[in-house]
């Protein structure tokens, strides 16, 4: 009998539980969608491209040196 009460409690504590479980996950992926996230790919898509953009700025400059001081020079 008392086991019996036991498993009627543990049922009872175990509904609102899940409810609450629901409730919480719903709060919280209706606050992340709100917010203005990128994925992990995305983020690694943009590095490999900005680390692009700086060796070719780099190669840019080191040629804009070469020329100036090619001009240089002349003078």
């Amino acid at each position: 009998m008392i086991e019996t009460l036991l498993q009627a409690i543990l049922q009872q504590i175990e509904q609102p539980k899940k409810d609450l479980e629901r409730n919480l996950r719903a709060l919280l992926n209706e606050a992340v969608s709100k917010m203005d996230l990128v994925s992990r790919e995305e983020i690694e898509r943009q590095r490999t491209a900005l680390n692009q953009a700086n060796l070719r700025l780099n190669e840019l400059l080191q040629q804009v040196e070469a020329l100036e001081e090619k001009i240089s020079n002349k003078k």
